[in-house]
């Protein structure tokens, strides 16, 4: 078993995550968006569950219905101890009357029980070192969760059988990105590309009656490009006018008249921030947001997106990944807004 271990104060930020893969041969257990706090029943159930939820349940923005990053879920000591450790993500929560820190200590631990698994330890001599522990460094924690969720999943989708798929992408638009199993192309245009991955079914059994709502879920990832003149294309409204124009050409809706468009309501107006990709050598801007298929007075469905927008200094072209999801509200959407995050951040430039 190998693992990498950092202690900091409760002022000190995560180092850059890493981890090695290939450590552990047993692989990970739990849910993705999935933290096991592992502590006493009393810590659980006192007023620090307060800050856990603050912390670690961030919403992911700007959805409706709402989507969490994570959900939490407790076991104490013993319980852990009997039963399975290979949870992805796993926070213990101790109070050490031997501990001699001046401050609490926060511990990162990775491939500990199973491949990919990170494990975060928080330490504290008392509660009160604790609570303050806590609201200084619970923050640090759940973004190091957050990294650790979306690189496994390009990990994963990387040892898939789409070669064919991303040789097209790479001949196309000059770029490269993982894809789920199965995947394949719908709309095939010197511009625009529209990829749908295979459908998902992720049960919801409606708690007291014993029913389950199917909760198929649909998505895909729409890559288009343009070309790109100066830095004022990169503005967050001429983006977003850009997105409704090429939607408006290539995707259609099944009903006459339809086609995909953006929602513009003030709750859930699409938010946008700089980013990088994961491995740091593309500069871009990402978009999140909600679409409808719009054009028409009647109602139609909709969705969520998630879009990521850079330069291809080759071929002079503005490019966009966008990754949508379509499903019923009854049905979790962290799962697959992940996988779009993993796959459009997963994006290099062909070799």
């Amino acid at each position: 078993m190998k693992s990498y271990t950092l202690i900091i104060s409760v002022m000190v930020l995560f180092a850059t995550l890493s981890c090695d893969l290939r450590s552990n041969e047993l692989t990970i257990a739990g849910k993705i968006g999935e933290i096991l706090v592992v502590t006493d029943k009393g810590i659980w159930e006192s007023d620090l569950k307060e800050c856990l939820d603050t912390n670690l349940t961030q919403w992911i923005m700007p959805y409706l219905p709402d989507v969490a990053t994570f959900q939490l879920i407790h076991k104490t000591p013993n319980h852990f101890s009997q039963g399975v450790k290979r949870y992805r993500n796993i926070l213990f929560i101790n109070i050490d009357p031997d501990y001699k820190g001046k401050n609490g200590s926060i511990v990162k631990r990775d491939d500990v029980w199973a491949r990919g698994q990170l494990v975060v330890d928080i330490t504290a001599k008392d509660y009160a070192q604790l609570v303050k522990t806590c609201s200084s460094g619970l923050d640090n924690v759940h973004d190091a969760f957050d990294e650790i969720e979306w690189r496994r999943l390009i990990i994963n989708f990387d040892q898939t059988k789409t070669q064919t798929i991303r040789t097209k992408i790479k001949e196309n638009f000059g770029i490269d990105v993982v894809l789920p199993s199965n995947s394949s192309i719908v709309t095939s245009r010197d511009n625009f590309y529209r990829i749908e991955f295979p459908p998902a079914s992720r049960p919801i059994e409606f708690a007291g009656t014993g029913t389950q709502d199917v909760g198929a879920i649909f998505s895909g990832l729409m890559i288009y490009q343009y070309d790109f003149i100066d830095s004022i294309q990169f503005s967050h409204e001429a983006l977003l006018k850009a997105r409704d124009t090429m939607l408006k050409y290539n995707v259609p809706h099944e009903i006459e008249g339809l086609f995909m468009g953006t929602q513009y309501e003030p709750a859930i107006y699409p938010e946008g921030n700089e980013i990088q990709n994961a491995k740091g050598t593309i500069d871009g801007y990402e978009m999140r947001g909600m679409f409808m298929f719009t054009g028409r007075p009647i109602r139609s469905t909709g969705g969520a997106f998630w879009s990521y927008h850079f330069v291809n200094p080759e071929t002079k072209k503005l490019i966009c990944l966008s990754g949508y999801v379509d499903a019923p509200i009854t049905t979790s959407w962290t799962h697959p807004l992940r996988e779009v995050q993993a796959i459009i951040r997963s994006v290099e430039f062909a070799k």
